[in-house]
């Protein structure tokens, strides 16, 4: 796609790099309305023509495939847009880029892993229960840890 106005030659290289969010919604197999959601979330960025139509450079594409990996990993979009906001704005990024962001999603994975392991063998525990009791269940209360946090009814995570 090319946006003909008066530029020079690096200007004119860049233009010719912008993507109509049809053309990215065909590319990545993302809905447009998606692309617009996650605009507004700010996942991505794009830039407006003359006439107010969204323009996309062509790394966005490799944004998308990471944010699709990320969501089907489990991971938040609040948590995808943190670490994409670390990437250079404007090109793709670099190896130590994905790197970095590959290296920091691993450890909240193994994370992930290990707590689902704990919960997975705790859980045999409670098969023949099934009572899920406050003060005694492994998987709501371990150790009757709300007790600490005072009397009365307590929201509190089972890690």
């Amino acid at each position: 796609m090319v946006i003909t106005v008066s530029m020079d030659n690096e200007t004119k290289a860049v233009a010719t790099q912008l993507l109509s969010v049809g053309q990215i919604a065909r590319r990545s197999g993302i809905p447009v309305s998606t692309l617009h959601f996650y605009e507004t979330k700010g996942l991505i960025q794009s830039q407006r023509t003359a006439a107010n139509q969204r323009r996309y450079q062509r790394h966005i594409l490799r944004q998308l495939a990471l944010i699709k990996v990320a969501q089907s990993l489990g991971m938040s979009l609040e948590d995808i847009r943190h670490q994409l906001s670390t990437l250079p704005a404007d090109g793709p990024p670099s190896a130590e880029d994905w790197e970095r962001l590959s290296s920091c999603w691993r450890q909240q994975l193994d994370q992930k892993i290990e707590t689902m392991k704990a919960l997975r063998d705790k859980l045999t525990e409670c098969i023949g229960c099934g009572c899920l009791s406050v003060k005694d269940c492994p998987l709501r209360n371990p150790q009757d840890r709300a007790a600490a946090l005072g009397p009365g009814a307590r929201a509190f995570d089972p890690q």
